[in-house]
C-alpha cells in the first residue's frame, strides 16, 4: 500500500522552507509521496491576509513542477470551507482507498492538535510525521504515542508572513523562493499592500 503524505498549508506563498520539508518526507521518511495540499481557509488563521487559492495552487506548482515525489492537491477547493483536516482525510481515504494517508505537520501544529475537530478520530486512524520548529518542543503526552513519529528535518525558521512582509517593504526575496515563484509574485503585483 502506498504511503502518501499529506502536507497541509496556505502556502501563502510556498518558500525553499516548505520544499525542503517536502523533499525531506519525500526522500528520508517511509512515505512513497508527498502531497502538498493547498487549504482555501485553515480556520485557526485569518482568512483576509490570503490570496486567490489558484494563484497559490500556481505557486505550488511552479515550485514542484521537476520534483520527484513531490505533487500538489486541490482537493480542499471543492470541499466546504473553512477546511478540516479530518473531512480531507475521510474524503481522500474514500476516493483513494488502496493507498495510506499520512500527516505531516510541524511540531508547533502538533502542539495545538487538541484544538482540531475531531483530533482524537486523526491520531487513532492516522500516522502524523512531524517536523521540529524552533521554539515549539513536542509536547511529551503526544511525542511517545504510537501514531506520531518525530523527524529529522533541518529546522526551518522562514516563514511566508516573513516574505508578504519583504514584498510589502520591498526587499529582495531571492533565494527564499523558487526562481518561478519569485517570477509569477512580481509579474502579478501580488503581496505589494
Amino acid at each position: 500500500m502506498k504511503r502518501i503524505g499529506l502536507f497541509f498549508g496556505s502556502f501563502n506563498p510556498i518558500h525553499t522552507g516548505h520544499l525542503i520539508i517536502a523533499n525531506y518526507m519525500a526522500s528520508y521518511t517511509d512515505l512513497h509521496e508527498v502531497w502538498l495540499v493547498v487549504s482555501p481557509h485553515n480556520p485557526l488563521k485569518k482568512k483576509g491576509s490570503l490570496i486567490n487559492m489558484y494563484d497559490r495552487l500556481e505557486m505550488v506548482n511552479l515550485a514542484i513542477e521537476h520534483a520527484e515525489g513531490l505533487r500538489s492537491s486541490s482537493v480542499e477547493f471543492s470541499l466546504p470551507q473553512p477546511s478540516y483536516t479530518i473531512d480531507t482525510l475521510i474524503h481522500l481515504q474514500e476516493k483513494h482507498p488502496e493507498k495510506q494517508f499520512v500527516l505531516i505537520m510541524g511540531s508547533d501544529n502538533l502542539a495545538s492538535l487538541h484544538k482540531w475537530k475531531n483530533y482524537e478520530i486523526i491520531l487513532r486512524d492516522y500516522h502524523i510525521h512531524v517536523y521540529p520548529r524552533p521554539a515549539y518542543p513536542v509536547p511529551a503526552e503526544l511525542a511517545a504515542h504510537p501514531s506520531v513519529t518525530i523527524t529529522d528535518t533541518p529546522l526551518m525558521e522562514l516563514s511566508s508572513t516573513f516574505i508578504r512582509s519583504a514584498v510589502k517593504n520591498g526587499q529582495s526575496i531571492r533565494y527564499f523562493v523558487p526562481d518561478k515563484v519569485l517570477d509569477f509574485i512580481e509579474s502579478k503585483g501580488l503581496y505589494l499592500h
